[in-house]
């Protein structure tokens, strides 16, 4: 049975309202989520293990070939992680479709009065929701699909999603990884090519921060001195062992 689209259940005159209406509310929440995660970790991780590398007076090319392996390592597992974050996700939201199909399936009276309370929470009166009832009585894929939203809290993941969050935040990583280890590429003192790596990163974090914030709805100044201050304190920690260690 094939879910219910918002024509079906429209006359044609609200139809046309809401196709006049533009909605601006910023839907890409989660591929945005994958870019702050795979950036966020990019920038940060590579510059920390080149600083500290550059303390311990390591040379740009010892730099540039050990930052390279982290980020290509770094990339690979942080793309798994969110591979199998989704994967675990979409396995959870079809077992969870399959139980609740049984249950409308076994006792619909129960999933019924179910349906009454949740309309209950909003407000909706005994009178009011019983028509609501009966009629996604009559429809099983409505009823089962407003279960899932309402009483589970559940959405439908998109299938393509595991690859689409593993692909974005390997993709991300890499692009923030190669940020703070560029000046190794051209910069033949490690002791110099950290201070432009420390310059060109930190100014990389301040934007990345203000448009983390942008997106997300944070204050992006806040945003952008927030995650300077932690790329800042990783790499000064980093620098800083490494000097101990290795004077």
């Amino acid at each position: 049975m094939a879910a219910l689209t918002q024509e079906d259940n429209l006359d044609p005159e609200k139809q046309t309202l809401l196709n006049q209406h533009k909605e601006k509310h910023f839907t890409a929440g989660e591929v945005v989520r994958d870019i702050i995660i795979g950036v966020s970790d990019g920038l940060t991780v590579p510059f920390a293990l080149a600083a500290g590398l550059s303390g311990a007076n390591a040379t740009s090319s010892i730099v540039l070939t050990a930052g390279i392996a982290e980020v290509a390592a770094g990339a690979i597992s942080m793309g798994l992680g969110g591979y199998l974050a989704a994967k675990s996700e979409a396995d959870h939201y079809a077992i969870e479709l399959m139980r609740e199909k049984e249950e409308i399936t076994r006792v619909p009276d129960t999933e019924a009065v179910e349906v009454a309370e949740i309309l209950a929470r909003y407000g909706i009166e005994p009178h009011e929701y019983g028509s609501v009832v009966s009629a996604l009585r009559k429809k099983p894929q409505a009823w089962l699909d407003f279960m899932m939203k309402f009483e589970l809290g559940l959405e439908k993941p998109d299938p393509r999603r595991a690859l689409h969050s593993a692909l974005t935040i390997a993709i991300a990583y890499v692009l923030g990884g190669f940020v703070p280890l560029s000046p190794y590429m051209f910069i033949p003192r490690a002791e110099d090519a950290v201070v432009a790596s420390v310059i060109l990163t930190l100014a990389a974090l301040l934007v990345f921060g203000f448009a983390k914030g942008y997106f997300t709805g944070n204050k992006p100044f806040k945003s952008a001195l927030q995650t300077v201050l932690i790329g800042a304190i990783a790499s000064a920690a980093a620098y800083g062992m490494a000097k101990a260690v290795h004077p």
